[in-house]
Order: structure tokens, then sequence, then C-alpha cells
């Protein structure tokens, strides 16, 4: 009976976090936020223009990173699958990015930072999946819901937008805690035994 529902959580785990991959990696868009680069509508994006900005990682690495999501956008659109070489013309505003542009970015810090956990745990998930994605996407909503609801920054309330892929997001975060589904899976049962005796 243990077993079962360990084999169940473990599926569940699997998939989700699977899932939450791609939907990462493939750049979903998931809101709509000012940034470095413009306008930003996903994780990765934001992720990739603060790594290209502040040149914390070569820009091979970020180009590797926002590929898939390209190529993706591409066959979407029906567009020519850009070279990997001039990627970033893909993503015009990441061209013109400024090294220590920091305007606005003490009031967007939770979506700054929600989003670099997104993506780690996006990719740390693939492996071996946890709670890192959930915690990422919960401070991206934080930070939108701050933005949207209280105000008071110095860009339009129109510039900030949260898509309904973005409900998706925090439930495949969530499942793909095995532990988390394991505790899921056993507090049902309990309540299924006890309704029934």
């Amino acid at each position: 009976m243990a077993s079962s529902a360990k084999k169940r959580a473990g599926f569940i785990s699997y998939i989700a976090s699977r899932t939450y991959f791609f939907l990462i990696l493939l750049q979903f868009p998931l809101f709509r936020v000012p940034c470095r680069g413009g306008i930003c509508t996903t994780p990765l994006e934001v992720t990739s223009c603060y790594l290209i900005a502040t040149e914390v990682l070569p820009a091979v690495v970020v180009k590797i990173l926002l590929y898939p999501g390209a190529v993706a956008d591409a066959f979407l659109k029906n567009k020519s699958i850009p070279n990997f070489n001039n990627l970033l013309n893909a993503y015009p505003n990441f061209n013109k990015l400024k090294r220590f542009d920091d305007t606005n970015d003490i009031h967007r810090i939770e979506v700054i930072v929600g989003s670099y956990l997104a993506v780690a745990g996006a990719l740390l998930g693939y492996l071996r999946p946890g709670r890192m994605s959930l915690a990422g996407t919960l401070l991206v909503l934080w930070g939108l819901a701050k933005e949207l609801f209280m105000g008071g920054h110095q860009y339009p309330k129109k510039a900030v937008s949260v898509y309904p892929t973005m409900l998706i997001a925090p439930i495949l975060a969530f499942f793909s805690s095995k532990g988390d589904v394991k505790k899921l899976i056993r507090s049902f049962r309990h309540h299924t035994k006890a309704k029934y005796y």
C-alpha cells in the first residue's frame, strides 16, 4: 500500500517536473513586466537579460538557455529558425543592455530573484525534482501581485500583467516535489478512510 503511494507520488512528481521544465525552457509567456531588456514575459527572459547585463555567465551559456524557446517561437510564428550566433537579435533589447543600469531593479527584486529560482529550479528539477521551482514561482507571483495591487512605481500599471498560463506554473511546481505529493496522497487517503468509518 505504501509502496504504491510512493510510486504514484514519484510518477506525478516526474511528470510535473518535466512539464514545468518545458514550460520554462520553451518560454511560454507567464507574465508581462518591465525589465532591463524592455518587456519580459517569461522567467527565462528576466534571468537572461540580467545575466547578460551583469556578465555573470558568458553570453554562450545564456544563448544555450534561450535557443529552445527561440526555436519553439519560430515554429509557432512560421518564421525561420534563428541562427545560434545571431540569437540575441531575436531579442532586440538584449543587445542594448547597460552593465550597471539598475533603475527600478529594487522595485522588482521579487520578480528578478523569483525568476532566477524558477529557472534554476526547472533545470535542477529535470534531474532531481525539489522545492526551488515552487519558491521561485511563488516569489514571482508575490512580486507581480505587489506591482498590480500596491503600485506606486515609475511605470504604468498596464506594463505589468499576469497571463492565464501563470496559474499552471505554481501547480506544476508544487507537484514537482515528491515529498509534498506523498503527503498529499497520504492525507487524502486518511480523509477518505475516516469518511467511511
